[in-house]
């Protein structure tokens, strides 16, 4: 059973005060963190067969023989496929898929985290190329359509991500608490910085990246090419910092593109 996420409600964001931190600091301002090589924890360099990775209709018919599943994958929206070496969102539609997304790929609402929850303190990093933003009859165009880094994820009540790739322009960093409007939860803008137009059929890296203070707070940050651009800690906005260790991934809206050499490293 195909289960539908509330596009509409995902407007209702907070307004809250945050930490946010650009480089270069301003004097006396606290610099952005700075990521030194770790232990590589998870690597899928996409090297299947042409095909079918996994989709939505494996999470939501777990008895069905006939379900596309992945060892390392689980979608709880859109279609996953491997092409030339490389991750595929699909040609972006909003119709439900069949056990081999020939109906379809529902990849306008793309939903991708690891079966792995424990990742803690690490960063997450893939090359990414948008082939376009679309829109559908269900999923009307928005200013936050693109690509954006699961950190942290507990369910879908309760996450972190980075938008590193938006319509308008944004790069993003937001937190998810349980209760509320946006498919059982309520989205709390932690930091924003405007001004990175996605570089339509290019190749670059992005990265995610989240640790716990010795304070209790969690700090949050993306980066391009290895550049931070957006740095954010969060000291219990709209609910308590996410200290746990969680799963990670790739969210997409309205967007067709493909990735490569997706890593989680410790800190």
């Amino acid at each position: 059973m195909k289960k539908f996420f509330n596009r509409a409600m995902l407007c209702a964001t907070a307004a809250v005060s945050a930490a946010v931190l650009f480089a270069p600091a301003a004097a006396g301002a606290e610099t952005l963190p700075t990521v030194q090589p770790g232990t590589q924890l998870f690597f899928d360099p996409f090297n299947y067969p042409d095909g079918l990775v996994t989709n939505e209709y494996a999470h939501w018919n777990e008895t069905h023989l006939d379900k596309v599943e992945s060892p390392v994958w689980d979608m709880t929206s859109g279609s996953l496929f491997a092409v030339n070496g490389e991750g595929y969102s699909g040609t972006v539609d909003d119709r439900s898929p069949n056990a081999l997304s020939t109906t379809g790929t529902n990849s306008a609402v793309f939903r991708l985290n690891t079966r792995d929850f424990s990742f803690g303190d690490t960063r997450t990093t893939f090359r990414l190329k948008v082939d376009k933003l679309t829109s559908t009859s269900y999923t009307p165009a928005v200013a936050w359509d693109g690509i954006h880094i699961f950190l942290r994820y507990q369910s879908e009540e309760s996450l972190y991500y980075a938008s590193v790739a938006r319509r308008d322009g944004t790069v993003v960093i937001k937190k998810k608490c349980v209760g509320g409007p946006s498919n059982g939860g309520t989205y709390y803008t932690l930091g924003s910085k405007s001004g990175y137009k996605i570089p339509f059929g290019s190749w670059y890296t992005v990265a995610g990246s989240v640790r716990n203070n010795k304070d209790g707070s969690v700090q949050v940050w993306l980066s391009h090419n290895g550049t931070p651009l957006l740095s954010v800690t969060d000291t219990g906005t709209g609910c308590a910092p996410i200290t746990k260790p969680g799963a990670t991934g790739i969210r997409g809206d309205n967007a067709e593109f493909h990735f490569d050499g997706f890593t989680v490293q410790t800190l």
